[in-house]
C-alpha cells in the first residue's frame, strides 16, 4: 500500500509539473476507463451464413460486461477471433483472449442441425474465448451449460456469475498484457 501511495504521489507531482508548464493535459475519467477496456476483433468471413447470429452474440457480451468489447474487424485490422462454419460440433479456443492474441470458434453445424439456438451457440463459444469453461449444469439460465440444457433453450444471455467471471478475466486491462495459452474446448455432448 505504501509503494502504491508513493507511486501515486510521484505521478501526481510529475503530472502537476507538466501541467504547470503547459506540456500535458490530465486525462478525463472517461479516457481512463476507455484505456482499461480490452477490445477484441472478430472475423466471420468463414461463417457468413451465421453473420447475423455472430453479431448478436458479440452484442450480448458487449451489453453484459464493461471491460472487454468484441467488435467485427475492419479491412486490414488485426483479428483476434476467427469464426468458421464447421460440419462438426461447436468448439472454441479457451481464453481469455488477449488484445495481442488470437483464438478461433468453430460454429458447428451439427448443433444447428439438432435444433440448438444459433445465437446461444455463438454467445456460448465466445464465452470460451473470454475464458469461461463449460459448466454442464443443465440449466437454460446458465449460458455455459451449453448442450446440457434442453435443445429448446433459447437463452443467449450470460448469467450474473458468468458476467462476473469475464469482468475478473479482463479487470484493469490486465488481459491485454498477459500471454495467452491455447486450449480448445469441444462442446460435444
Amino acid at each position: 500500500m505504501q509503494r502504491r501511495t508513493l507511486a501515486l504521489v510521484a505521478a501526481n507531482v510529475i503530472l502537476g509539473a507538466a501541467v504547470a508548464v503547459g506540456t500535458a493535459v490530465p486525462a478525463t475519467a472517461a479516457q481512463d476507463a476507455a484505456a482499461l477496456v480490452t477490445t477484441l476483433t472478430y472475423d466471420d468471413s468463414g461463417a457468413r451464413q451465421y453473420s447475423t447470429e455472430i453479431a448478436q452474440g458479440a452484442a450480448n457480451w458487449n451489453a453484459a460486461v464493461t471491460n472487454v468489447r468484441i467488435v467485427k474487424a475492419t479491412s486490414g485490422q488485426r483479428v483476434n477471433i476467427r469464426i468458421v462454419a464447421d460440419p462438426g460440433w461447436p468448439q472454441a479456443t479457451l481464453g481469455p483472449v488477449r488484445s495481442t492474441g488470437s483464438a478461433q470458434v468453430w460454429f458447428g453445424k451439427q448443433a444447428v442441425d439438432q435444433g440448438y439456438n444459433k445465437v446461444r451457440i455463438i454467445t456460448h463459444e465466445l464465452g470460451h474465448n473470454l475464458g469461461l469453461p463449460d459448466r454442464r449444469t443443465g440449466l437454460c439460465s446458465d449460458l455455459m451449460s451449453g448442450s446440457s440444457a434442453p435443445v429448446s433453450c433459447n437463452n443467449a444471455q450470460p448469467s450474473a456469475a458468468e458476467k462476473a467471471s469475464v469482468q475478473r478475466n479482463y479487470a484493469t486491462g490486465l488481459a491485454s498484457r498477459q500471454v495467452p495459452a491455447t486450449i480448445v474446448i469441444s462442446d460435444a455432448a
